[in-house]
């Protein structure tokens, strides 16, 4: 079901009746609905700042017009990067107050806002420096978000990494339209990162679980659109739309219960029968809502079975059978339940949390390799699930984020492209929330 105040509030014929009532004035978030382009950030302006003892600047703009991007300093702008490394002492704060204060009113609606921060601070004044850049981007974003813009940030940890292409490519265009107010680590990663190919996919083997559901038909599409070979696996009653999606994607269908005790055996000689496995994704989750006192130990087990235990189940026989190739990227579907909690929803929370801390340590394991792995967690989605709560709940769920709305299965299919990149080796070991910069868990 369509969220009938963003059209409301969108047309000219009711948008003042929208603002009369005192109702939230949502914007028509701008979304990319193409594959990666070798110059994605063509057609863009881009104001690249920096306080005075950064060094960083250059390096930035050379990877903006490496992208197709234009270096605006007059005019309006659709991004917005400021470089506040070096920012170690509180006056310098101001320098950067200075530099954003006149950049917003050049920024478009839809645009974006991109910090780029310390994440080792030299002494306990750097790094104070360092976390304000956080809370500034947080505070920033809940301001511009009314207008359909982001805020963002990236800590930069070690040398300079080599992923500046993947995250301008997603968090200064229209791919990351429904991630906000977040702060992701760049790691600079030991063996060498690989250029992004054309399609950016291209030869390599994705498996995504919960295939047949929303987000994760949406995923199988959109990887399939950058040219992945793509392997839908959901459970045997879903058989019949597994297998349209896989004869849509020219991919391959696994009808599996991931639950019963062969089913770890059975994936991994799948994998093994496709040549192994270049991207995964576990998307596969139920819910069984009740409140802790009255949930019944069959409900939780179930909830934690599918959610959690499979996922180990299935990680542990892909690397006996070492069917996850070198440099492979797996990305587990956490929730914003993990992080803040839900009442009626003990044991989702107890195994979404789980899926956080298992994949920083999963990280661990794969680096070696040359792999990554990290988490998405989405927030309010516009799915089949959330159609089935109650109208007025649903509308306080959509508004409780900084862009007054719900987000769609393909924002979250775009965060988990964005991590699958082969040139996206420097964010490993994290957490992308994909929730409009939620109010809950903030």
């Amino acid at each position: 079901m369509p969220d009938r105040l963003v059209s409301l509030a969108n047309h000219p014929l009711t948008r003042p009746l929208v603002r009369g009532l005192g109702l939230p004035q949502p914007a028509r978030l701008a979304r990319s609905t193409q594959p990666y382009r070798p110059l994605e950030l063509q057609g863009r302006s881009v104001l690249v700042a920096a306080v005075p003892a950064a060094g960083l600047a250059e390096t930035v703009r050379r990877a903006v017009v490496r992208l197709g991007g234009v270096l605006e300093h007059l005019g309006c702008v659709q991004a917005v990067i400021v470089d506040a490394t070096g920012c170690s002492a509180v006056d310098q704060l101001r320098e950067l107050y200075d530099l954003l204060h006149p950049a917003l009113g050049r920024l478009d609606a839809h645009g974006r806002v991109l910090l780029l921060a310390d994440g080792e601070g030299d002494g306990a004044e750097a790094a104070a420096c360092a976390r304000a850049v956080e809370g500034l981007t947080r505070s920033l974003a809940k301001e511009i978000g009314r207008h359909g813009a982001t805020a963002n940030a990236l800590r930069i940890r070690g040398a300079w990494p080599q992923g500046l292409d993947a995250a301008l490519s997603f968090f200064c265009t229209d791919r990351s339209a429904f991630v906000s107010g977040q702060v992701l680590d760049l790691r600079s990663p030991t063996p060498e990162v690989e250029r992004i190919a054309q399609p950016a996919f291209h030869g390599r083997v994705a498996v995504v679980t919960g295939a047949a559901g929303a987000i994760g038909a949406a995923t199988a599409r959109r990887l399939a659109q950058d040219g992945a070979s793509v392997a839908c696996v959901d459970v045997p009653s879903s058989a019949g739309r597994l297998a349209a999606l896989a004869e849509e994607l020219g991919g391959q269908a696994l009808p599996l219960d991931l639950t019963v005790p062969e089913a770890s055996a059975r994936l991994g000689e799948f994998a093994r029968g496709l040549g192994g496995i270049d991207i995964l994704v576990h998307n596969a989750g139920i819910t069984r809502d009740r409140t802790l006192a009255k949930m019944s130990g069959r409900e939780w087990d179930s909830v934690l079975d599918v959610n959690l235990r499979a996922v180990l189940a299935i990680d542990a026989a892909l690397d006996r059978g070492g069917a996850m190739k070198p440099a492979a990227r797996e990305i587990c579907l956490a929730s914003i339940s993990g992080i803040a909690g839900n009442a009626g929803q003990a044991n989702y929370a107890a195994s979404k949390a789980a899926l956080i801390g298992y994949t920083a340590a999963r990280a661990r394991e794969l680096a070696p390799r040359g792999g990554t792995a990290n988490a998405v967690a989405p927030g309010f989605i516009e799915t089949e699930m959330t159609r089935r709560i109650p109208w007025m709940l649903r509308q306080v769920g959509r508004r409780l984020n900084a862009l007054q709305q719900g987000g769609l299965p393909e924002d979250v299919a775009e965060a988990i492209a964005f991590l699958a990149r082969s040139d996206a080796q420097a964010v490993t070991g994290q957490t992308l929330r994909v929730c409009g910069q939620s109010f809950l868990g903030a």
